[in-house]
């Protein structure tokens, strides 16, 4: 007897250190988590929800070779953390969005959202509403380049060009639009059917633009030096794609699933 509780504690001694080992050997990838809903709701570690982790668990499930991490940033931070290599990679991410002349290579990832404007529905308010902005009050997300400002997301060129509130909630700028203390709000299509969701009573009450004020082609941000390389990460996304993790985890949100680009460019698209 004591001979078979020998022989299983060595077993279960072997297993523990065979699993160990492969901790050791998966490599760290950290990546950044700003709070960006639906993406990420709030980047507390503790309270961290959203997209980002279930993509993140969906990569770690499929493979051992890296294990993938999250580590909270912020919108304005994100650049300086991947640049220091606090973080390996930003994700949900466009080229143009301040990353030039960053040492980081782009991942087409084939996710497109979009950002639309949003009124208040009112008897005689029609698409027209959105043609022009001038004397309008919008309810922009503080740190976003938009299409219509020409990507410049300065706070002070935004709120003195546009009449501008600048804001961290883009439940909160839908809000302003509902309570008459904004014409136009700028919403992610994910963040407002997200929004409309939890919030059905407000489906009727609320005007959605036809114009588009910029298409996201999302895209990772690798730094160089980082535990894996951007050929690697893409690989990794297309098994994804292929068993139909990405359309599970997306498309429930309005974030169209498409092919990956043969290249990473994203000159025709920016915006955040």
């Amino acid at each position: 007897m004591r001979h078979a509780r020998r022989w299983i504690h060595g077993c279960v001694g072997a297993l523990l250190l065979s699993f160990a080992g492969l901790l050791c050997a998966a490599e760290v990838v950290k990546v950044g988590g700003a709070h960006f809903p639906p993406y990420v709701v709030k980047s507390n570690l503790q309270e961290s929800s959203g997209l980002l982790p279930q993509l993140l668990e969906a990569l770690n499930q499929q493979q051992s070779e890296y294990h993938f991490t999250m580590l909270p940033t912020a919108i304005v931070r994100r650049f300086g953390d991947l640049q220091r290599g606090r973080i390996d990679m930003a994700i949900f991410e466009n080229p143009q969005w301040g990353w030039q002349g960053i040492d980081a290579e782009a991942v087409d990832m084939g996710l497109e959202d979009a950002e639309l404007f949003v009124a208040r529905s009112e008897a005689l308010r029609d698409q027209h509403f959105f043609d022009e902005l001038a004397g309008k009050r919008l309810a922009l997300y503080r740190g976003y380049h938009y299409g219509f400002a020409q990507f410049n997301s300065d706070p002070e060129f935004l709120t003195t060009t546009f009449n501008a509130n600048l804001g961290h909630s883009h439940d909160s700028n839908l809000l302003m639009v509902l309570r008459g203390r904004a014409d136009i709000a700028l919403v992610t299509r994910s963040n407002l059917y997200d929004f409309l969701e939890r919030n059905r009573e407000y489906a009727r009450q609320l005007l959605i633009s036809e114009r588009i004020d910029q298409v996201y082609r999302h895209h990772a941000m690798i730094r160089s030096g980082a535990p894996i390389s951007a050929e690697r990460f893409a690989a990794l996304l297309e098994q994804l794609r292929a068993n139909g993790e990405l359309a599970r985890i997306f498309s429930p949100y309005r974030i169209a699933v498409t092919s990956a680009a043969a290249d990473s460019s994203a000159a025709e698209y920016a915006a955040d």
